[in-house]
Order: C-alpha cells, then structure tokens, then sequence
C-alpha cells in the first residue's frame, strides 16, 4: 500500500452545531433533490452545503454552488462551528447497520493516502470514470482547498490485523455518534498515540488498495496535485499529495456488496418467448413463472446457487419471468465477444448480461442508462408502477453483484468493471471528518 499518515482533521464542534446527526450527510452522487431539500432544512451547517450546493439564480463563473461552497467552509471556520485537532490522528470508523434480519458491524480507519495514479503503483481501481464528475468535484477541490470526503479503499489483511490494533486502542474510549437517513449507526473515535499510529503504519505498508467507492473522486485529487505541481506551488510533504481514505479489511466480517439490478429503458417489448429464442443455446432456460409476487423467490434461488452466470429476467409484454444459466456455448461467445477481456472478467455476472446478452445477443448496445437498484422491492415498485400499456421498462434482469474476490483479481489485472457493478452498503457519511489540502 502506498504510504499512509495520521492527519489533523478538521471536525464538527458539537457544542455549536450540538448532534452529529443533523450536520451529515451521505455520498453526493446518491443525493438526489428531495433528499438535498431535507438536508438544507436538517441544520443550517448541514455537510450538503459543502458537498453538493445549490444552484441559484445569477450564478455565474464567480458567484456559483462552488464558490458558496468555499464560503461557507471559509465561515464555519472562523466562527468555531469547525475546528481542527490539535494534534495528527487517525481516525477509527464503525458502521452499525442491519442486513438480511441480521446485525452487522463494518469496521474501518481514515487516514491520509499518498496519491498514486492508476497503473503507477499499488491502488487499483475497479468501475469506469466519467469526466463530468470529475471536473464537477475538481471545481470544488478547487474552491474549498479540502476533501470534504473520504475514499473507499479496500485492502488485504486476513487476520484484521491493521484494525485490531486500533480496536484494542479504542477500547476504553467512547466514541462520537451519528443515525443517517437510512438508520445506520455511525461512530468515530480518534487516536492520536504515536506508538500505534506507527504499528498500524507498519502494518498497512505492504498492501495494496482496491478503490471500492469514490473513483471520481480520487482521480479528481490526482488531478488536483498535478495542477499545483504544474504552478510550482507543490513540494514533497504537501497536504495536495495525499487523500482522505477510508480503509476497510477485504476480510472484515462487516463487508457487504449488494447487487445492482436493472430496468431497462428504450428497448422494444420482447415477450418471455421471444427472449428465450434470442438467448438460444447459450443459455439454458426456464419460465419460472408469472408476476412480481415471484421477485423475491427467485432472487433467493439465484443468491443461494451463487453463479455469477444465472440472472433472471421480466417480461413487461407477458409479466413473465425467465431464469437464465449460462451454457459452455455461452461461455465460447463470450470470450469472442470480449476478448480484449481477462477471463475474470468474461466471467463476470454483469459483464455477461451487457457484452452478451444485451450488446450481443439482443443488439441493444445503444440504450439509454438503465435505471439501477439494489433491493428486489425496488425493482418490484418500479415494474408495479409503471404504465402497462406502454411500459418505461420492457425488461427487468436481476444479476448477481461481483464479489470482494472479483474486485481484486480483475483490478490487478488492470481492467475495469461495467458501471454498477457493486454496491457497498452502507455509504460513508460525509461530515465526520475533513482533510485540508493546505500547507
């Protein structure tokens, strides 16, 4: 891994803004405007006043959401809402939370991260970018001078050694806590003991990382450094040379991914049938029966057998549902089809319903973005409330989601995954701790 360090984190004051609770936030990219609205009106010092501002009429190249961003950071700042530890920590994070009727704890640490560029070290990425987002977070690093929030970095230790350093250190402490929108149970605890800030460094130094979550983000910080690099404004030990990671064992018994189902749009009605007809002999297939009432059944067969090359497809012209398994037939036209692709990644549930199925066998290469979800109730109000007569979606396909495994051995190989193709749950709040990218 590449070289890790405690930080002075700029932090909440809990005596001016009082809970925790009413100043987070989750991820900006899964914030949409409802969800915005309720945060603006939570507190009025709310973290989506920094990560995800609002447009305003009058906007323009000074006065926008970024430069209010910087002002309101700015603000915070200097009347004490904000305020910076005195001494550098790394910061231990737990997220309590409840999956399949059972408890789970997720345990990680943030600290800062010596950037690496994709390819040139030893932190690997594993979904694709977009350079939209990327200039819409470069304009905020910009502005507010910070990483308003922390990376997901997952990396290799089997016996939890790096975290059980910290848990034993944390032991006696009492943590800060936060409830998100979602019910999750957030806390932090800082640890600023130099002794096992280094044990934990020691530890941490041979690993690499596998970004799970924050790709745009992160290439925006490298961006972001190479700007000051070029203005001759950047030296060795710059604050800009580092990220806010947050750093979870692949091995933390609290680690979930959860699939991502799709709904797709602008495809022409294709009956159960006529799929089945389509897939040919590189599936074998079964009508599992008819009606959403079946969503949940299904997916439970399919979540048991765990092959990432069965998925389950619905009809919207019969409101059937077809179980599709993936032939050695299948397996062959996959490898012609993708064979500028490991066969890890051939092999991937997701890589074969879009370069298959979807580009391939149903010539559907130029939809529009699907629509995503992660429950198998999502999927199910979303077929349930659309038109029957004309349809949104024409097929729904659940599919499995990758796994920890998958993450790793298709990033070393240096590929990258099809969009959405994970899901950890549950975010990481934005609002528990900030990185300064200023001398």
């Amino acid at each position: 891994m590449p070289q890790i360090q405690a930080f002075r984190g700029v932090r909440y004051d809990l005596g001016h803004v009082g809970a925790l609770s009413d100043v987070i936030a989750p991820p900006y990219d899964v914030i949409d405007n409802s969800l915005q609205n309720q945060l603006y009106d939570k507190h009025p010092a709310n973290v989506i006043r920094l990560i995800l501002n609002r447009d305003e009429p009058g906007d323009d190249g000074d006065n926008n959401r970024y430069s209010r961003a910087a002002k309101f950071l700015r603000n915070w700042r200097k009347e004490g809402v904000l305020y910076q530890e005195a001494d550098p920590a790394i910061y231990v994070y737990h997220q309590v939370f409840d999956y399949a009727d059972r408890p789970h704890t997720r345990r990680g640490f943030m600290c800062r991260t010596r950037l690496e560029r994709f390819g040139e070290g030893s932190i690997y990425p594993h979904e694709e970018t977009h350079a939209s987002a990327k200039e819409d977070r470069l304009k905020l690093t910009r502005a507010c001078r910070t990483n308003l929030s922390q990376i997901f970095g997952l990396y290799p230790d089997p016996d939890n050694e790096a975290q059980d350093i910290l848990e034993e250190a944390i032991r006696e402490m009492t943590p800060v806590e936060a409830v998100d929108h979602l019910g999750v149970v957030h806390r932090i605890w800082t640890v600023t003991d130099i002794n096992v800030i280094g044990r934990v460094t020691a530890v941490m130094a041979a690993k690499p990382t596998f970004i799970a979550d924050g790709h745009h983000r992160y290439e925006t910080a490298c961006n972001y450094r190479d700007e000051l690099a070029q203005a001759g404004t950047l030296h060795e030990e710059h604050p800009a040379n580092y990220v806010l990671m947050m750093c979870v064992s692949m091995s933390d018994p609290g680690m979930i991914v959860l699939p991502t189902h799709r709904l797709f749009r602008g495809l022409p009605p294709v009956s159960s049938d006529e799929l089945i007809a389509k897939l040919g002999d590189c599936f074998t297939c079964r009508i599992a029966g008819e009606g959403t009432d079946l969503a949940n059944p299904i997916w439970e067969q399919i979540e048991m057998d765990g092959d990432q090359g069965q998925m389950a497809f619905y009809s919207a012209v019969d409101s059937r549902w077809v179980v599709a398994r993936i032939t050695s037939v299948g397996r062959e036209r996959m490898e012609a089809v993708a064979a500028d692709r490991s066969a890890d990644w051939q092999g991937l549930g997701v890589s074969i319903l879009h370069r298959l199925v979807m580009d391939n066998l149903l010539g559907a290469s130029q939809l529009p973005k699907p629509e995503y979800v992660h429950l198998v109730e999502e999927l199910v109000d979303f077929v349930n409330q659309d038109s029957p007569t004309e349809p949104e979606y024409n097929l729904a396909v659940m599919v499995m989601p990758a796994t920890i495994d998958h993450i790793r051995a298709i990033s070393e190989h240096g590929e990258r995954m099809p969009a959405k193709s994970t899901y950890f749950y549950p975010k990481l709040l934005s609002g528990l701790v900030f990185n300064p990218l200023e001398p």
